[in-house]
């Protein structure tokens, strides 16, 4: 019978994933249903349902949002294009790229003027990382993606070359790390941004659960099977020692999980809403088990909104 809960902190949702889901309930709120997302505003299950009865569409394709319409694109980033074909379907665009992510399509801009070869480490297929690499296109550049140290150990570089790697923002930090210290083995030279690119939800969500995980059997992380952040969670969890578990909800905790576990932790990814951990917290309660916080460490961050949508309240002369 599990006997203890720990709720980890920090834990969901971080300044950027607040801030995309704000924009697009003030969207709703300033244009009126319906409003278009151009993938999923974040990668979680139960925020994409949860918008979508409030009349939001979520669509993949910039040509799947009707000529004229309101569209927000998400806060994983796009390529340069999808801009460019939005205004050439009169498309009004708000912007809620993460500006964490927008760091890093800074970044690669900079880098690429400046005459480096860029390597990126991230996620084959991941809409991030799609929309970062999209920048090189724009110079017909084709950048490689890294994921993982077998990966690294193929890129060679020339002793003078001048070279850069950039990293998706919801990487595993052990991980990226040993994939960077492959590529300083065959290019020495290699320049890693100014300031780290893994972002500090990220980071921090990933530290806490290295710290708790230690105190637990089991380990509960609330988000979707899409979220990048979410799974390297409960992987950081399972390398830390104890079992770990990816959930949407209470619903599909599993007694077999449970069976001869006294201390279970809960966490939840960075686009994981709260109200999904306080199920699980009050499944528990009801269970008789004692609830303890591990408040590992405190964030206080905060993002601006758009200013495209700063620009609309100021035209519609609203105060949201």
């Amino acid at each position: 019978m599990v006997k203890e809960i720990i709720v980890v902190s920090p834990r969901g949702f971080c300044a950027g994933v607040a801030r995309s889901i704000r924009v697009v309930e003030d969207c709703l709120k300033l244009f009126g249903a319906p409003i278009y997302v151009k993938h999923a505003i974040v990668h979680n299950k139960t925020v994409v349902n949860d918008l979508a009865e409030k009349g939001v569409i979520t669509v993949e394709n910039v040509e799947d949002i009707p000529e004229g319409a309101i569209a927000v694109f998400s806060a994983h980033g796009s390529p340069p294009n999808h801009y460019e074909e939005a205004k050439k379907r009169n498309i009004r665009v708000i912007d809620a790229t993460c500006p964490l992510v927008t760091k890093v399509h800074m970044e690669i801009n900079q880098y690429i003027k400046n005459g480096y070869r860029i390597i990126y480490i991230g996620h084959k297929g991941h809409v991030e990382g799609l929309g970062v690499i999209g920048e090189a296109k724009k110079y017909g550049i084709d950048i490689p993606i890294i994921e993982n140290v077998e990966d690294a150990k193929k890129i060679l570089c020339g002793p003078d070359e001048k070279i850069a790697c950039l990293t998706q923002t919801t990487l595993s930090v052990d991980e990226t790390e040993e994939i960077i210290g492959a590529l300083k083995e065959s290019c020495a030279q290699i320049v890693e941004p100014p300031a780290r690119d893994i972002c500090y939800a990220t980071t921090n969500r990933q530290a806490a659960i290295r710290h708790t995980a230690p105190m637990v059997d089991v380990m509960l992380i609330v988000g979707s099977q899409t979220s990048s952040n979410s799974n390297r969670l409960r992987e950081v969890a399972q390398q830390s020692g104890c079992h770990a578990y990816l959930i949407d909800s209470v619903e599909e905790i599993q007694k077999k999980w449970l069976a001869d576990v006294k201390t279970v932790g809960v966490s939840a990814g960075a686009s994981a809403p709260e109200y999904k951990v306080q199920e699980i917290i009050d499944h528990f309660k009801r269970e008789g088990a004692h609830i303890r916080y591990a408040d590992v460490m405190k964030e206080n961050l905060a993002f601006t909104e758009p200013i495209e949508l700063s620009k609309a309240k100021k035209d519609a002369k609203v105060n949201i």
